[in-house]
């Protein structure tokens, strides 16, 4: 018998968590105000416990739905772990975990810092990994839950001038390739959004000049609207506009220097050397 696909706003979900990592700003602040205006009880984690205090009081104030906040830095390899024993403690039963903290560095790779490449990696990989495979088990004992991996057009090539954020992008598509294939059966529903350059605060962060980008940027509210209705359709893979899904598919009858080559145009970063 098939398993109907998860709906994150059906009333057996009311009383449980939706866990949003990177929740202090940007696409997880959207997240979590969407959610918490339909009903839906929150776990905030991010770096900035001030901010996030703010949007929680916020919530708890005009939605009426509970907010646990968690401060939480997930360049550090055991964030995780804590998370999880943080909401054991306060018995906050997560069924729906959304992956938006990432980190990025715009430069050629050899301009890298060798720190910044761990925390990049421990952000934009290890942390969804690990905190996938830590709320997974009563996800499958419920029968029921929901994982959304904010990745990126990015990690359908390698992107000159991204290419550690490009690379880490495609680990979390390839992983909710797997999850969905491995689930499908569970009642768990596992969406990627993969949007192109969207207009938050990581241009800033990692020192990309956003005037150089030479493709429209996307809203923030695009990304969260496409990702949300691609979860309760059990979407594999979301692109929130006709134009990223036009990018994708182009691929198809490109050769893959060409859209490497295209990618790198796009993002405006460098300059052949």
């Amino acid at each position: 018998m098939a398993v109907p696909p998860y709906n994150p706003f059906a009333a057996d979900c009311s009383l449980r968590y939706v866990l949003i990592t990177g929740a202090s700003m940007g696409i997880g602040a959207l997240f979590a105000r969407e959610f918490a205006k339909r009903g839906r009880h929150l776990v905030l984690v991010a770096r900035s416990a001030e901010a996030m205090h703010m949007l929680a009081e916020e919530l708890r104030r005009s939605c009426g739905v509970r907010v646990e906040v968690f401060p939480a830095d997930l360049r550090n390899p055991g964030s995780p772990e804590r998370i999880l024993e943080f909401c054991r403690l306060r018995h906050t039963e997560v069924d729906l975990l959304i992956n938006c903290a990432g980190l990025s560095r715009a430069g050629d790779f050899d301009d890298i810092p060798p720190g910044r490449i761990d925390e990049i990696v421990m952000v934009n990989m290890m942390a969804p990994a690990k905190l996938i495979r830590l709320f997974l088990p009563d996800m499958i004992a419920g029968k029921k839950g929901g994982i959304i991996n904010v990745a990126s057009l990015g990690g359908f090539q390698g992107v000159p001038g991204l290419g550690l954020y490009s690379a880490t992008k495609s680990f979390l598509i390839t992983l909710t390739e797997a999850l969905h294939a491995e689930l499908k059966k569970s009642g768990i529903s596992v969406t990627s959004v993969c949007p192109g350059f969207t207009d938050t605060a990581i241009f800033e962060h990692s020192g990309h000049n956003r005037t150089q980008i030479r493709m429209p940027v996307c809203k923030p509210e695009v990304v969260v609207e496409a990702a949300i209705k691609g979860l309760m359709k059990n979407r594999m893979l979301v692109y929130p506009t006709l134009l990223d899904r036009v990018l994708v598919y182009s691929q198809r009858v490109a050769s893959r220097g060409i859209a490497i080559g295209l990618a790198g145009f796009f993002a405006g970063i460098r300059s052949d050397r």
